[in-house]
């Protein structure tokens, strides 16, 4: 092997290295990305989930209230259609 050509291995070699420093380089960046919006993801999700209980808990104080109300809604129409017909 000449020096020209062990100059060229070389030179390839560095280019390689070069290449394979920057593919990590934007490697590491979309990984921190990636990590970021699974960050904002789950702050999502627990905001949803949050919001969700919160539904539950008030439609079951709604239903507490409204099915009793409801109920001696059609008790009294009963008893007026009893009373009068």
């Amino acid at each position: 092997m000449n020096a020209d050509t062990g100059q060229e291995i070389l030179a390839t070699l560095r280019e390689i290295r070069d290449g394979q420093q920057e593919l990590l380089a934007q490697l590491k960046a979309q990984r921190a990305l990636a990590e970021e919006q699974m960050a904002q993801s789950r702050a999502r999700i627990d905001e949803s989930v949050g919001l969700q209980r919160e539904a539950l808990r008030r439609q079951g104080t709604i239903t507490r209230i409204a099915v009793p109300a409801i109920l001696a809604c059609i008790v009294a129409i009963a008893y007026l259609v009893l009373r009068y017909f």
